[in-house]
């Protein structure tokens, strides 16, 4: 999908989350409220969202961050009011983790996840023994390998990554060509392209790499 097609799908939902933050923060009375993103694709979509926040009353300040970590941290720490980047699986992992004291206040919008190459045009072309990038994080490591099993590259273990159970490379039953998964974090995917023969990539990170996909 071409990055401009990708963006202008994203765009049409931001209406959604301005609504979802009006909702959240109607209290405000003026204050302003910071707001963590991520750059690209997440902030281009926020840029509307503060334009139409505006409309309503509300003074958005969008802080853009770099890697999945920080927004959470930021506003865990008090540095920000809210963040919108991820989905629910995610936010889940990382308070498990790290014992954040944040919750989900509001739904906005989930960007897809795709399988991405610079060698090949199809998995059907994976070789024996192909490397295969997919997210070192459990969440999205999970949404990965729920793709590849989609498109018949491994299988799981019946339930794996089911019922809020995030699947492992430990959980492949079936791998018929024997790919070899790399765990990698997720910003680091698109880099490692020229060392992989694909990689599970995130869509934000995707676009601003602006590489071929499946």
């Amino acid at each position: 999908m071409q990055r401009r097609t990708i963006i202008a799908n994203l765009l049409a939902v931001a209406s959604v989350a301005a609504l979802s933050l009006t909702a959240t923060f109607a209290h405000a009375n003026g204050k302003q409220l910071k707001v963590g993103t991520m750059s690209g694709p997440d902030a281009q979509i926020w840029s509307v969202v503060t334009k139409l926040a505006a409309r309503e009353g509300l003074n958005v300040k969008v802080i853009e961050f770099n890697d999945y970590v920080q927004p959470n941290a930021a506003l865990d720490a008090g540095d920000l009011d809210a963040n919108g980047f991820q989905h629910q699986p995610f936010l889940d992992s990382q308070i498990r983790q790290r014992g954040y004291k944040i919750v989900n206040v509001g739904l906005t919008y989930v960007s897809p996840m795709g399988l991405y190459s610079k060698k090949l045009k199809s998995l059907k072309d994976l070789p024996e023994g192909a490397k295969v990038g997919i997210q070192n994080d459990p969440s999205n490591g999970n949404r990965a390998l729920l793709l590849l099993q989609k498109y018949g590259v491994i299988k799981l273990k019946p339930g794996a990554g089911t019922n809020g159970v995030n699947a492992t490379p430990l959980d492949v039953a079936e791998n018929p060509k024997k790919i070899r998964l790399v765990e990698l974090d997720a910003a680091q995917l698109p880099r490692a392209l020229d060392d992989l023969d694909a990689a599970s990539i995130n869509t934000d990170y995707a676009v601003k790499a602006i590489i071929p996909a499946f």
